[in-house]
């Protein structure tokens, strides 16, 4: 069963929720700074599963480890769900790293919670979703992080073969790749970050971690980050 709102209240968190978006993205790009959670890189860049070269690595389980920002994260993403898709149902977490974070905030929404795996399992029963849902539940999927949103669309596939409708995606951390927007707009599935690339980098010179010097490199990184540093 969905939470429910009464509209006034809505409306009135709506606006309270609004007006708090810009700072709490800011705050949350400096708690994520402060704990190492996110590092950046521009002289001796990372290397991602993918290959890619990158100036930045972003490991959002850290967050797991320090109660205080993690009580905030989960509550901020609880919010983020009460604003924008106020009729969940269920709450989807994504393998591995969005399983502790559906968890949390099923918990504090007091909804049911399944978690998805990127393929089935090779032993047992084979299972791909854990957990219980019913076709036609409204559901919201959650993700530590949004890159090329190839994995979140795999999870929105497996889902819908359950026939589950699903409202959107919630995220921590969103890079912003042009290719995750248009995957995401394909799939008709809207989705939303409480921290997004932009806001970090910001919030790293601002808080002298990086130099201005290196944000064209930066910027760039983003842009094209499949061919950046070859």
């Amino acid at each position: 069963m969905a939470f429910f709102v009464p509209l006034i209240n809505r409306i009135t968190f709506g606006y309270y929720f609004a007006t708090l978006m810009a700072n709490n993205n800011q705050f949350i790009a400096e708690r994520l700074l402060q704990i190492d959670a996110v590092k950046l890189n521009v002289e001796n860049p990372y290397t991602w599963a993918s290959g890619w070269k990158s100036p930045i690595y972003c490991d959002n389980r850290k967050i797991l480890s320090y109660p205080t920002i993690r009580d905030h994260i989960k509550s901020e993403l609880s919010n983020l769900i009460f604003d924008k898709f106020p009729d969940t149902e269920l709450i989807a977490g994504v393998a591995t790293a969005g399983i502790a974070w559906g968890a949390l905030v099923a918990d504090q929404l007091k909804l049911p919670f399944i978690y998805v795996r990127p393929t089935p399992k090779e032993h047992g029963l084979g299972n791909q979703i854990e957990g219980q849902c019913i076709p036609k539940q409204k559901t919201i999927i959650i993700e530590d992080l949004i890159s090329t949103g190839k994995s979140s669309i795999k999870v929105v596939d497996a889902l819908k073969q359950k026939e589950l409708e699903i409202l959107g995606i919630v995220s921590i951390f969103n890079y912003g790749f042009k290719e995750a927007v248009s995957a995401f707009d394909a799939a008709g599935v809207p989705q939303h970050s409480l921290c997004n690339y932009e806001q970090l980098v910001k919030t790293a010179i601002e808080k002298n971690i990086i130099s201005e010097k290196v944000l064209d490199n930066l910027i760039s990184w983003r842009e094209n980050p499949s061919v950046w540093g070859k």
